[in-house]
Order: C-alpha cells, then sequence, then structure tokens
C-alpha cells in the first residue's frame, strides 16, 4: 500500500508487499525489498538499498549527505540488509567517495530512536543500538554487539562482535568482542568489566569457549602484561578456538589501541 500523499520518484525501485505511509518521501536511485514499511513522513533521500522486510519508522532519514566538508556530491550509497528494525528520528547517512564508497548496516538489526550512523560504518548482522546512540564515521561494529543508550562513539573506532557498552559511555579506543565496557573521560582503570557471558550464553556459545575466553581475558586485561607479551601468553596458553583467534588478531589488528 502507497500512501497518496507520499512522493515515489521515478527511478526508485520498489518490492512487492512494500508499504509507504503518508507524507513519506523515497528518492531516485533507491530500492526498496518486498515487504518493507516505511512510516508516514520518513525520507529515504537517494542512493540507498533497503534489503527485505526491514521496518523504517517515521521521521527516520536513510540516505542522506555524509556530514563530511569534503563531500562534493559523488555518487555512495546505504545498504541496510533484511529484516531490520529503525525507530523514529534515526539517521544513516551515504559514505564518502574517500571513505568505503558505502555505509553498510546488516541483517536483522535494531536502531532504536534517534540513533545516528554516519558516513562509512559498517555495522555488523543483529547489533542493537539503544535510544540517541551515536557512530561517528568510519566505526565498524562486529556482529551481535549491544551499544546502549547515549554512547558516543569515536570516529575509526571498532566495537568487537558480541561486547556490549554501558550507557552514556564515550568510546575512543577499539573495544574487543566479547567483553563489557563502560567507558567515561574521568574514569580511573581500564573500563572492562569482565565477558559479557549473559549475551555468549544467550549466543549459545559452548561452555569449553567461554572457560577459554575467560582465560583469554585475564591475561590480556588483567595480568599488566606489555600487550605484545600478553598476546604471546594468551595465545599459547589457552586452547586453538576460532573465537580465541578471532579475539587475538582483534587486538593485534588495532590501530587506535584497544581499551585494556
Amino acid at each position: 500500500m502507497i500512501h497518496p500523499t507520499a512522493i515515489i520518484d521515478p527511478d526508485a525501485s520498489l518490492g512487492e508487499g512494500v508499504e509507504v505511509g503518508a507524507y513519506a518521501v523515497v528518492g531516485p536511485r533507491v530500492t526498496l525489498g518486498e515487504g518493507c514499511r516505511i512510516g508516514p513522513h520518513a525520507i529515504i533521500e537517494s542512493y540507498s538499498r533497503i534489503g527485505k522486510g526491514t521496518r523504517i519508522a517515521s521521521f527516520a532519514s536513510i540516505g542522506a549527505p555524509p556530514q563530511d566538508v569534503k563531500f562534493a556530491g559523488e555518487e555512495t550509497w546505504v545498504e541496510i540488509g533484511d529484516g531490520c528494525i529503525i525507530r523514529e528520528y534515526v539517521t544513516v547517512n551515504r559514505a564518502t567517495a574517500a571513505g568505503r564508497g558505502v555505509t553498510r548496516v546488516g541483517n536483522g538489526v535494531f536502531l532504536m530512536a534517534y540513533c545516528h550512523v554516519a558516513h562509512d560504518c559498517l555495522i555488523g548482522d543483529r547489533v542493537i543500538m539503544a535510544n540517541a546512540a551515536s557512530l561517528a564515521g568510519h566505526v565498524e561494529i562486529g556482529q551481535g554487539a549491544i551499544i546502549s543508550g547515549f554512547v558516543g562513539v569515536h570516529q575509526f573506532v571498532r566495537i568487537g562482535s558480541f561486547a556490549i557498552i554501558g550507557a552514556l559511555s564515550g568510546i575512543g579506543r577499539d573495544i574487543p568482542p566479547y567483553v563489557m565496557a563502560v567507558v567515561s573521560r574521568r574514569q580511573r582503570g581500564s573500563g572492562l568489566h569482565g565477558l559479557n557471558l549473559i549475551g555468549l550464553k544467550r549466543n549459545r556459545f559452548p561452555a569449553e569457549t567461554i572457560a577459554e575466553l575467560k582465560k583469554a581475558y585475564r591475561i590480556l586485561f588483567r595480568s599488566g602484561l606489555p600487550l605484545q607479551e600478553a598476546l604471546a601468553r594468551a595465545a599459547a596458553e589457552t586452547a586453538p578456538l576460532p573465537e580465541i583467534r578471532h579475539l587475538l588478531d582483534f587486538v593485534q589488528s588495532s590501530k587506535r589501541g584497544v581499551q585494556r
């Protein structure tokens, strides 16, 4: 159902069963997958591909130009996966030509009201961002991560898979996979608060994997060892599981530095 007051550009492509609410705008070179629902007054501005069954609520803005003074109108994109929920006043901006050329949101992502996803961000599958969480440009978030309300993430930061970030945090360094973190400017200590055990169990991580991740966590973040020594020891003293390898590789490859 397309409401008679909605504005649909002739160059947009709408899949079967798409619904567009009153006064919504769907701009040029927009693709809406089958079963998408676009709420009243939402704007899908341009150069956006939206997957099947995604719901975009009232007053959301998808595909607006990046907030980058160097942007000169180049063809860049937003891609949003299947089965996402994007609530009121969320903004997801197009990428920059100097960056990735695409801002990408994975499948099954839930962006609560007033969230902001800036240019060139990559958001993995099943990520949850709570109200008013904001990502600066070029941020990467791994699958299954949870970003609590009013969190601000600095540009180029990475947040690892299945990590959880506590409310009101300001994230300026990479957050490792599988951990809990609460970070503020005035805090003392590492900002890490152990593994995200509830999240790991909900996502059916085996008990053996969780036990090995606990060992690695203690060595990397609680032993006081220099980083390279801690990485070598964790590799030597834990089982060679894919999750352990992922954690070690994430820490080793950090360019901004890892929250420890």
